[in-house]
């Protein structure tokens, strides 16, 4: 599902965003945070605005977030990365409990959040969803003019 639609208007000028990937999934992180980059420039989100911090994975994304969002104070943090189910139910942790965080972190120091962690089966369904950077971007900039 795409947000943004011929009636919506998204303005990210003056918006600070800052973006936290793992350098795990690499390659496909990369496209991922490339889709999201582009469409916060898009909507006027100057580049210079745009922070991207690497961890190292996605069980790292919550403390990174928080301390981002505590000493450069972005309008919106969007959490980006690509999990994919192994054979062990290491997914489900990583998964359930980056979420948890994120969400608590978000409601308590009134920041918004944007969760674009992709949790898919296989390689196949990660690659499809890499538009998804997109999607986070036109999220994160609703959420920061709320």
């Amino acid at each position: 599902m795409k947000i943004n639609d011929n009636n919506l208007k998204l303005d990210g000028k003056d918006l600070k965003i800052a973006i936290v990937l793992p350098y795990f999934n690499d390659k496909l992180g990369l496209k991922l945070y490339q889709s999201c980059k582009e469409e916060l420039i898009k909507h006027g989100v100057e580049e210079s605005n745009i922070n991207l911090t690497r961890v190292a994975g996605a069980l790292e994304t919550p403390f990174a977030a928080q301390k981002i969002i505590k000493t450069q104070k972005p309008n919106a943090l969007i959490a980006m990365g690509i999990v994919i189910r192994g054979e062990t139910p290491h997914f489900d942790l990583v998964a359930q409990t980056t979420h948890q965080a994120l969400m608590n972190i978000q409601l308590k120091l009134e920041t918004p959040i944007i969760f674009n962690i992709l949790t898919t089966e296989n390689l196949a369904q990660a690659q499809a969803r890499i538009h998804k950077g997109a999607e986070a971007a036109q999220a994160a900039i609703i959420q920061a003019k709320l």
